[in-house]
């Protein structure tokens, strides 16, 4: 009852004309973004994140919601009338998506995809309601070895189990980890690798890495691919915008269970949606080989229903998670966990008792987003698509302003823009061989949170290691972590056999 009236509250905020604004604008942003490939949501928040600082807090997060979720459908979009998702979370929903459209059900396919994002998004909103509370009375059980014991878990799960290299994913770690120690060591006072600049004894600003590592690298990348062929044709979106009672039949199971893959894996640090999205595309194509006219490959509008809402189920529960635990479990999180320290906030359990008008207001701005998107995607999504036809040169300059504006709007440094460039430059290098951004992104955010909780644990030890896996929290944490990774390495030993055996 408590949860339902202070969600109330929230709503009383959100329902301002000033906020409903910031809900659009976010809204209609984040689905332009997302819906250009290559950068997707996370790309979105880290563009806004320079420009937000003028907005008082809840209005920043307020159109933060509204531009995360957008994201997630723009990605779709790309995907299902240019068989190029906007994002890696949406190649799932894609595949039956875009067979849809060269069928000529691409209207159809984006309806499908847009009533799945708001189901899974909405689910997913009303547990966060429930449940975040109880989670964050569950945190406060936490001391720094259950702290530290998080942040490892979430270092070695998105770095080592969810990417295709664990050495790829590893080397991606420790750079990050490299960055998050330039600075002030708050022990001793001593700087660190600051090559005596004092620009740098506060460490490298998390709005210029995520601008650089994203939105430049990004430019950077597609610049360095410019002259290849491109055979990516965009589909026009014709069909009736809306789903016959036969075609809702067989997208509502499917849509129900997507969601249920896709809320439990918004709590665990996988990088994003990419696992739950083709669990749920898998699950749907087992299924639908026990029909006696199976669809996948000519167009299942089931292969669209369920990834499409457990990636919406994931994102939302990923916000429980931010909030309830202050664990970014993706890296959009991550950079929403920057957003809530420049302005002086940290997640946890603490949040709801310190900042209750913002928190609750952010989770009511969860369900506006959601029907403001149904009400802006389902007649104007092919309108977003037309956005794939401006030419990339132009696009990505306007990109390239807009970032390093953005960035000296913040600081006023001019060194600010030359790390930008840096980091967009390491950005470029690291897509070019392959290495996961999401694992450098969460050691950049959590490695100051794992020394000072590694260092607090020893301080109260007296420097006995033990307190480390002292408690049932941090053995069961690094029990599951353990499990995990023998259980990777086991499957990918097995299939580099099958592979041998096959060659």
């Amino acid at each position: 009852m408590d949860a339902l009236v202070n969600l109330g509250e929230g709503f009383a905020v959100v329902l301002t004309p000033i906020n409903m604004l910031w809900v659009l604008i976010g809204a209609v942003l984040g689905t332009a973004v997302g819906v250009l490939p290559g950068l997707g949501s996370a790309m979105a928040v880290a563009l806004l994140l320079p420009v937000t600082f003028s907005l008082d807090p809840i209005g920043a997060f307020i159109m933060f919601a509204g531009v995360l979720f957008g994201g997630l459908f723009g990605d779709s979009i790309a995907g299902i009338l240019m068989n190029t998702p906007g994002n890696s979370t949406a190649i799932a929903g894609s595949i039956e998506g875009h067979r849809m459209a060269k069928d000529g059900r691409a209207a159809q396919a984006l309806a499908t995809s847009a009533i799945g994002a708001f189901i899974g998004g909405i689910i997913a909103s009303i547990l966060v309601v429930f449940f975040a509370p109880r989670l964050a009375e569950l945190a406060t059980l936490f001391g720094p070895a259950e702290y530290l014991a998080l942040a490892v878990f979430a270092f070695v799960a998105i770095s080592a189990v969810v990417t295709d290299s664990v050495l790829r994913g590893l080397a991606a770690l420790a750079i990050g980890l490299a960055i998050s120690v330039v600075g002030i060591d708050g022990a001793s006072g001593a700087s660190r690798f600051t090559f005596g600049l004092p620009e740098l004894f506060d460490g490298i600003d998390i709005v210029v890495i995520t601008v650089g590592l994203l939105a430049l690298g990004e430019v950077f990348s597609v610049a360095g691919r410019r002259g290849t062929p491109d055979d990516t044709k965009l589909l026009a979106s014709s069909g009736r915008l809306w789903l016959s009672f036969r075609e809702l039949r067989q997208a509502l199971p499917a849509w129900l269970r997507g969601t249920a893959i896709g809320v439990p894996f918004g709590i665990i640090p996988v990088g994003g949606s990419e696992v739950p999205t083709f669990l749920s595309y898998g699950t749907e194509r087992k299924l639908d080989g026990r029909r006696k006219r199976p669809m996948f490959g000519r167009g299942a509008i089931q292969g669209v229903a369920g990834p499409e809402a457990a990636g919406n189920a994931t994102a939302g529960t990923a916000m429980g998670a931010l909030l309830a635990l202050g664990l970014p479990t993706s890296a959009t999180a991550a950079i929403l966990l920057a957003a809530f320290r420049q302005y002086g906030l940290q997640p946890g359990p603490l949040l709801f008792d310190r900042a209750p008008d913002l928190v609750w207001a952010l989770l009511a701005s969860f369900f506006v987003g959601m029907v403001v998107l149904l009400i802006l995607n389902l007649p104007f999504a092919p309108l977003w698509a037309k956005l794939l036809k401006v030419p990339k040169h132009y696009l990505y300059a306007g990109i390239t302003v807009f970032a390093m504006l953005g960035v000296y709007a913040t600081s006023g440094k001019i060194l600010d823009l030359v790390l930008v460039l840096a980091v967009g430059l390491l950005g470029f290098l690291m897509r070019r061989y392959g290495l996961p951004v999401a694992p450098m992104l969460i050691a950049i955010i959590l490695g100051p949170l794992a020394e000072t909780e590694y260092r607090r644990a020893m301080a109260v030890s007296e420097g006995d290691a033990g307190i480390l896996v002292s408690s049932p929290i941090s053995i069961t944490l690094y029990a599951v972590l353990a499990v995990a990774v023998v259980g990777v390495v086991f499957t990918r030993v097995r299939a580099a056999r099958k592979q041998k055996v096959a060659a």
